[in-house]
């Protein structure tokens, strides 16, 4: 049983990728292929499957409200996969992993550096027979550099990056983003990098290795900071909610709450100055320029603060919007679903669940859209090995005794 296609819209429907990723760098990056139309085939460990798998709680509850195998971590980055339950330690296993990628175009890999070579199937050892093959390695610290046998973690990466040194409270300790942003956004410069080397392929017939490392990407998104430092010499410090190079933009008490104030121009700072009944602030030398503010914001700020401690949240919202002023609530991960913003974007999705007691798991919507070729939501995230009979039947020709004869042996 092959994938519904006729359920898939996507751009890269009838692209098929082999899947041998765990955690989040790697399911993030092909579960956004996978949304795109491409066929993934995730390749676990038979018996115990992607980590992810036992990350919890919270689990997907069954019908008698007892937990399941699956948590809610391993569902945010596993649908729109099929899962195959192969050990690649056994020759067996790594022999039918090496006939499915024959099948594929794209595989990826986020074992340590040299970790797949022992079973044969480091790029270089498949690079000869599959030269169309797109090959990405992902790891903590690249393929290269004196790191590169290191394992890599999230939370590491971000304390090497330096991004930790710039979050949190002035004067606190370091302070990580609230999620896993490294894997995260490792994840999708994988997947930009797998699409531009598929194009490459494409045009040319050669395939490629794609070497990405975690702490690389989380050092390429401080952006403006690392910029500042690498022109200035002046290390970035915390600056709480402030921003480094414009003011205000900010977090600032009110009287029933918090609030986003982001005044990105000299002109919405006039328009925000004549709200608060402070016009004589855009007047001021030291505050009518971004520059200025940002030289003096230890003056500016505190006076800003004072006056919307007196104001409510919505009096300010209510004034500031059609003045084309921006700002902002601060919202809680409840309030943001419920956002109607949020909503027209169907950004919380719904997906058919035979093992939940719902019949059914509320998912994180992809936020891409396309006016011709749709992402296309078209199988929840599989169970251990739940499509293992289908894919080595179809693709391998495999027939019944000849699985058996492997599950037997505890390679499938």
């Amino acid at each position: 049983m092959t994938e519904d296609t006729d359920k898939t819209t996507g751009p890269l429907a009838g692209v098929r990728i082999l899947d041998m990723t765990r955690i989040l760098a790697g399911p993030t990056a092909t579960q956004l292929l996978g949304d795109l139309g491409a066929d993934v085939i995730k390749v676990e460990k038979p018996g115990e499957g992607d980590d992810t798998r036992r990350w919890g709680p919270p689990y997907v509850k069954d019908a008698t409200g007892a937990d399941t195998a699956e948590s809610a971590y391993y569902l945010s980055a596993n649908r729109n996969k099929r899962s195959v339950s192969i050990d690649v330690a056994q020759p067996e296993g790594a022999a039918l992993v090496k006939r499915l990628a024959a099948q594929c175009d794209i595989f990826v890999e986020n074992f340590k550096v040299g970790g797949l070579a022992k079973y044969g199937l480091s790029y270089d050892d498949l690079k000869a027979d599959l030269p169309g093959l797109v090959y990405c390695s992902i790891t903590g610290f690249g393929q290269t550099g004196p790191n590169r046998k290191r394992a890599g973690y999230d939370y590491l990466a971000q304390g090497m990056s330096g991004i930790m040194s710039i979050t949190g409270v002035p004067g606190t300790e370091p302070v990580k983003v609230g999620v896993a942003i490294s894997d995260v956004v490792c994840g999708i410069y994988a997947s930009t990098a797998i699409l531009a080397a598929l194009r490459h392929r494409d045009r040319t017939g050669e395939g490629q290795q794609i070497d990405i490392g975690l702490v690389d990407t989380a050092v390429s998104w401080l952006v403006n900071e690392a910029t500042n430092y690498l022109t200035s010499g002046e290390v970035p410090v915390q600056r709480g909610n402030a921003h480094a190079n414009i003011v205000p933009y900010q977090v600032f008490e009110v009287a029933d709450g918090h609030i986003i104030i982001a005044v990105g121009n000299d002109g919405q700072f006039v328009r925000f100055s004549e709200f608060l009944g402070m016009p004589e602030l855009a007047a001021d030398p030291r505050y009518a320029k971004n520059r200025d503010r940002v030289l003096n914001r230890s003056v500016l700020v505190p006076l800003i603060a004072a006056k919307l401690k007196t104001m409510t949240r919505a009096e300010i919202l209510s004034g500031l919007e059609p003045r084309g002023v921006p700002a902002g609530p601060v919202n809680t991960i409840a309030d943001a679903f419920a956002e109607p913003q949020v909503e027209a974007r169907e950004m919380k999705i719904s997906m058919d669940y035979p093992g939940a007691g719902s019949g059914h798991v509320d998912l994180i919507g992809n936020p891409l859209k396309f006016s011709g070729t749709p992402v296309s939501y078209r199988t929840p995230p599989p169970a251990l090995g739940q499509h293992t009979d289908d894919i080595l039947e179809d693709m391998l020709g495999l027939d019944a005794a000849e699985r058996e004869r492997l599950k037997a042996s505890g390679v499938i």
